[in-house]
């Protein structure tokens, strides 16, 4: 018998907070927390903060303390160090592009839940063996996109994805659309010449825009 040991419900909600996620590459943590709020005036209260750049801790600290109310995932986790400095750093959220048995320990029945990245039906048994039901599907386009998912959903109808890599604006209804998906996550949410120009009317207007149309 299958064991949820990945607090799917903790996950569920975070998901249904938004059908669209901000993924985002921070470089400066002084961009942080004015990015946040242009993305909660346009109606998203989630963000994806990736550990690509140095700024990406710091700024989830800074998030965290100012503006509670925005939801925070850290992305590009790729060990349990990691896993817990963005625990520490205020992430309620974890979520990587792969698939480690050590991560995937470190998430089991962890208060802040972890989403694993899945490409292929193997990875998908394996971290199901783990407990797991929930995932990224990474880097969705080149993976497989809308047939692989419909492709997995039969096998595996229990699991429901977060596909991210080459979502865009005028692809994710169609990812939304399927059954197996909870929501879709993307860069196009926050340009990163919008947020050099300090532009935070127009990444609002692209939040609330993005977020009609992806409701529609």
């Amino acid at each position: 018998m299958w064991t949820d040991r990945q607090n799917l419900s903790l996950i569920d909600d975070f998901c249904a907070q938004s059908p669209i996620i901000p993924v985002v590459a921070i470089q400066s943590s002084a961009d942080a927390v004015p990015l946040a709020h242009a993305l909660i005036e346009g109606g998203i209260n989630v963000i994806e903060i990736t550990l690509r750049t140095d700024a990406a801790l710091k700024s989830m600290e800074l998030i965290a303390k100012e503006l509670p109310q925005m939801n925070i995932a850290a992305g590009t986790v790729i060990n349990p160090e990691q896993y817990q400095q963005c625990i520490d750093a205020g992430a309620t959220f974890v979520i990587s592009p792969g698939v480690t048995q050590s991560l995937l320990e470190k998430g089991q029945d962890n208060k802040v839940p972890f989403l694993p990245g899945i490409s292929s039906a193997s990875e998908l048994m394996q971290i199901i063996e783990m407990g797991y039901a929930r995932s990224k599907f990474f880097p969705a386009e080149a993976a497989g996109s809308i047939a692989m998912l419909k492709a997995l959903s039969g096998p595996f109808s229990q699991v429901k994805f977060c596909p991210t890599g080459g979502i865009t604006l005028e692809n994710a209804q169609n990812f939304l659309s399927l059954s197996n998906v909870m929501c879709v996550g993307g860069s196009w949410l926050s340009p990163k010449d919008l947020i050099e120009n300090k532009d935070w009317a127009a990444i609002s207007q692209i939040a609330k825009s993005s977020l009609a149309q992806c409701q529609a």
